[in-house]
This record gives C-alpha cells, structure tokens and sequence, in this order.
C-alpha cells in the first residue's frame, strides 16, 4: 500500500456514501492574460493575438507588465518543431526569465491536409511532455482576414484564452 495516497471508500462501507461539500464558487470576471512567445519568425504569434487576444510577445520572452503565463507558438513544419523542443528544453532547464509560466505550446499548421509521418511523430512527442492546442491551416488568415469565429477544431484555444463564444 502506497503511502500518503489519497484512498477511496472502502469497499465494506454499505449504503449511500455523501458526497464531499462542494467548493464555493468563486466569481471572476478577469480573464486569464496569455503571453504569445514564438518559438521561431513567421510562427504566427500576431495572429494568434489578433484572433484570441492575449500579448504578442514575437519572439521575445514577455517583457516588464507583460502576462507571465507563457504560450509558445510554433509552425508544424520540422524547423518549427525543432524550435518548439529547443524552447522547451529552456524551461526544462530552469533557463527561462525568472517568474514565466509555461502553460502549452500551439502548434499552427504550415501547410493544409495532414502532417508527413516525421513531422506527426515529433508533433506526438511535443504532446507527450506539455498540453499543445493545435490551430489548423485557415486560408482567410493567409489573406489577412482576421474577422470571424476562429476555426471549429480550436475550441478548446479559445475556451483557454477565454474569446469562446
């Protein structure tokens, strides 16, 4: 038996078991501020900013005043990845500035349809060690078209930016 494990009920107790109080609600209207670092030029960061709000970072490491909570941006292709495992490592190490918290990677399509077989795989590695949000090939971005509902399969981005509608 594992010690200092949080145990379940045991199995021998009969009837309804209560339910724990639940946690008070805490009511918030701040929205949680994201600084947009990218991991290479040309990762797509401003629109990003532009699309789910947030600090454009380019590829600087969020500045004095800028919001600690750190997503690094990344294109899908094999220098994007590399950049995006080499950035990683800076946090690993503890090298990042002093007080930045990392809290996922957004992996932004390069190209439209599906990603080679080495490029999905390094994709999967990068998933293995940080929660990533993935941004799929948007043509209208390409042409500058920043309007709209950001894309169906980015949800979840924007639930974590907090522009979900």
């Amino acid at each position: 038996m594992r010690t200092g494990a949080r145990q379940g009920p045991e199995i021998w107790i009969r009837g309804p078991v209560p339910a724990p109080d639940p946690a008070p609600a805490v009511a918030s209207n701040t929205v949680r501020r994201f600084s947009w670092v990218g991991t290479h030029g040309g990762s797509g960061v401003s629109t990003l900013a532009t699309v789910y709000g947030g600090q454009d970072c380019g590829c600087d490491w969020p500045g004095a005043g800028d919001p600690t909570s750190v997503l690094l941006v990344a294109r899908t292709h094999a220098s994007g990845l590399t950049a995006v495992l080499h950035a990683l490592e800076v946090f690993r190490r503890g090298q990042a500035p002093a007080g930045l918290d990392l809290d996922s990677v957004v992996l932004v399509a390069d190209a439209p349809g599906r990603l080679p077989r080495p490029l999905a795989q390094q994709a999967r590695l990068i998933e293995s060690v940080v929660d990533v949000y993935r941004v799929p090939w948007v043509p209208a971005w390409r042409l500058g078209d920043l309007g709209g509902r950001p894309p169906r399969e980015t949800e979840a981005l924007a639930r974590l930016t907090g522009t979900a509608h």
